[in-house]
């Protein structure tokens, strides 16, 4: 097995932070600084800063309404990340990204699994969005949006964008180029004034105010879990 889904597995560290601590020189494998070809079997002994990895207590899966001005990363140096913000007792890392500017929803766990399943694009996992730009906008402007649109070298998916009213769309991305909407929008000269998640896969944001969350029902985490094709216990 690879050292970085050996380190996402215990539940306490995101592939993204495995891939830090290995390139910082923190993670040895019986003795010897690992690499990011470096793999383990069952009798490795894999440590983090000369101790044991530490592994969850239990599979944790919440789903919170990220507010504006949160960054939702894992990395305690980053003034305003969405772990301080959780304030949650265990320790649990955000699936993806929703930029400082943006709210809405944001799947929060323990379950590297999920991460690791979620985060692969060729998977094609619904999101939905609320966006409201600056001015009002033509059925023109929607077609192309849905076609397709040139950012950051390459053209973006085909998507589903709906009207809302004359200066608010939704848009159902299965991508996640970085901060895609936002640079799609600006092509046309549009500026986002308010990008809200409001789904991802079947999780609606329905009931949660920005800064609250809840838990997956055991139900919900079956499901989910069935979906991926999960082998998380």
């Amino acid at each position: 097995m690879r050292i970085q889904k050996h380190l996402s597995l215990t539940g306490t560290i995101s592939r993204r932070e495995g891939v830090r601590l290995i390139k910082e020189g923190r993670i040895t494998i019986n003795g010897v600084h690992a690499t990011h070809t470096s793999t383990v079997d069952q009798d490795s002994v894999v440590l983090l800063d000369g101790q044991p990895l530490k592994r969850k207590k239990c599979d944790i899966y919440l789903l919170l309404h990220k507010p504006v001005g949160i960054t939702s990363t894992a990395q305690k140096k980053v003034e305003g990340n969405i772990i301080d913000f959780l304030d949650f007792p265990e320790r649990i890392f955000p699936v993806g990204r929703l930029d400082k500017q943006s709210e809405g929803l944001i799947l929060m766990t323990n379950d590297g699994d999920i991460v690791n399943k979620l985060m692969k694009s060729e998977f094609q996992h619904e999101k939905e969005y609320m966006v409201t730009v600056n001015r009002p906008f033509s059925d023109w402007f929607l077609e192309k949006m849905a076609e397709g649109v040139d950012i950051l070298g390459q053209k973006t998916l085909p998507c589903q964008v709906e009207r809302v009213s004359d200066d608010t769309f939704t848009i159902v991305l299965t991508q996640g180029l970085n901060r895609q909407i936002r640079r799609m929008t600006k092509v046309f000269d549009y500026r986002v004034e308010r990008l809200i998640r409001i789904r991802i896969l079947d999780f609606s944001l329905d009931g949660l105010a920005p800064g609250e969350w809840r838990e997956l029902t055991e139900e919900e985490v079956n499901q989910l879990k069935a979906r991926l094709g999960s082998t998380s216990s």
